[in-house]
């Protein structure tokens, strides 16, 4: 069920310099895909599976913790904040767990799937659903404080940033709304469908679309300030540091983009479809792909560090501490990668 393996460079594009040798430190398989997100919280990780479980295990060697059990697939990836695991699931649940044994604390029933990754500030849980609409939850026991309903399902992750939640739909629109009470303080509708979540970063608000776009409007407003085309989907989520926006699309690439003027600064063709949202570590971008790779690329220039080759598509976004990059496989494992 888990333990170490050999060094594995795996796939190697054309021209993108050096490779370096990372070998996995365990692995840990469960029943089923593993498309959630790692959260790696106080050496523990939790992380969801198409099987219905969620699992915590220990950081240091992949053995559980405890497993808790939902009716249907978990693909959102867990939010951990005091204490508590807050996971949505194809059941069509919101649940709230306790992080020391994986008891329920309590559960929130919505009318469609929750694949939407929960964000929790101020004691609120937001969340979306494929219902259309996207809450608002009282952490301490799942009381519903408010909900709108939106133009389309509700699979990205809301991003919540001075007082506003920010979240897309899949029928193309973007809402700014009040965390008080879900009054929208704006809405634009001009883009087609996402799955993309937004980043919000210095009144900036960024996003994918599945026409191939990167678009970023501001935070405050909705007026949009620059696209940027890329040759297929972006389902990717936008990762912003030291002044660039990073993110796949289903063109087989990841993109560095310029959040000054929407100028790509370097692309990096991999080995399939990027829905994987990079995770940048001192200078260091980890992303998978759909070809069962994952990516360790310099972010400066976009040359590769090293690769590993999964059993499977790896949709999944990596989480990186202490120089360990964790990160699912829908070959339904769980992987704890080291740079040897």
């Amino acid at each position: 069920m888990y333990g170490s393996g050999a060094a594995n460079s795996g796939y190697v594009p054309a021209g993108t310099g050096p490779i370096n040798e990372v070998t996995d430190r365990w692995t840990f398989t469960t029943g089923a895909e593993v498309g959630s997100s790692p959260a790696v919280v106080d050496g523990m990780i939790y992380i969801g599976s198409a099987d219905g479980n969620v699992y915590a295990l220990d950081a240091a060697d992949g053995n559980v913790r405890w497993t808790y059990e939902t009716d249907g697939a978990v693909f959102s990836s867990p939010a951990v904040v005091d204490g508590t695991v807050y996971v949505g699931s194809d059941d069509r649940t919101m649940h709230a767990v306790d992080t020391a044994d994986g008891e329920q604390q309590w559960v929130f029933k919505t009318d469609g799937a929750v694949q939407s990754s929960p964000a929790v500030v101020d004691e609120a849980v937001y969340v979306g659903s494929d219902d259309g609409a996207v809450y608002a939850l009282d952490t301490s026991d799942g009381t519903e404080r408010w909900s709108l309903k939106t133009n389309g399902r509700v699979l990205s992750s809301p991003a919540v940033v001075d007082g506003i939640t920010y979240v897309s739909s899949n029928g193309g629109g973007l809402y700014g709304l009040d965390i008080a009470d879900g009054h929208p303080r704006w809405t634009l509708g001009t883009l087609s469908g996402q799955v993309s979540s937004p980043a919000v970063v210095n009144g900036r608000f960024y996003i994918g679309d599945n026409a191939g776009r990167l678009s970023t409007v501001g935070a405050m407003t909705g007026n949009q300030r620059w696209t940027y085309r890329t040759g297929g989907a972006v389902q990717s989520s936008p990762t912003v540091a030291d002044g660039t926006v990073y993110v796949g699309s289903d063109d087989g690439a990841v993109y560095a983009i310029d959040v000054a003027d929407g100028k790509e600064r370097w692309s990096l063709g991999v080995d399939g479809p990027v829905f994987s949202s990079m995770a940048v570590v001192d200078g260091i971008g980890y992303v998978g792909s759909l070809g069962g790779s994952v990516y360790a690329v310099n972010t400066a220039d976009g040359n590769v560090r090293w690769t590993y080759k999964t059993g499977g598509a790896v949709f999944s976004s990596p989480a990186v501490v202490d120089g360990v990059v964790y990160v699912g496989s829908s070959d339904g494992s769980v992987y704890a990668l080291v740079e040897a």
